[in-house]
């Protein structure tokens, strides 16, 4: 039995395969410890005492807005969703700028799962934020993630 991939799925597959063709494993079986989650540092951070200097949070990529050479995206992990900050020449201080103007930029999608590594910041709009200065691909989702529809308080 055949299985007829959608526009969205075929897509996908081939930013996996352009992964693959950069050196890039879209499925590392290695271990990314976190020290953080976004719950936490929603609750206790402190612009004063500027803690959260060093932390390392993983999640699931939710939305984006790329703006030429940075970026903010929100990720959600267990404890719930958190806005980061990506720029150009931080995550590339080299001159192979690839790692954001073609992995970031052009093949991740919503729904990948990230690692990043970086200090919390509050952005000019108040906003508490991840600066990241290292980035990891964790897993690249295949599908789409599901729309939720509701109705009347309801989730369907």
């Amino acid at each position: 039995m055949s299985t007829v991939l959608s526009e969205q799925e075929q897509l996908r597959r081939q930013a996996m395969q352009s992964l693959l063709d950069m050196g890039i494993d879209p499925f590392p079986a290695n271990e990314f410890v976190v020290n953080a989650h976004a719950a936490d540092i929603l609750e206790n951070y402190d612009r004063d005492k500027l803690n959260y200097k060093n932390i390392t949070i993983a999640g699931r990529i939710m939305s984006r807005r790329v703006m030429g050479s940075a970026s903010f995206f929100e990720i959600q992990d267990s404890t719930g969703r958190i806005q980061a900050y990506i720029k150009r020449d931080d995550v590339c201080p080299d001159e192979n700028k690839d790692l954001y103007n073609v992995v970031f930029k052009k093949l991740l999608d919503i729904g990948d799962i990230v690692g990043i590594k970086g200090y919390v910041f509050t952005t000019q709009t108040e906003a508490i934020a991840v600066h990241v200065e290292e980035f990891t691909v964790l897993s690249k989702s295949l599908r789409p993630l599901p729309v939720v529809k509701s109705a009347e308080g309801k989730n369907f």
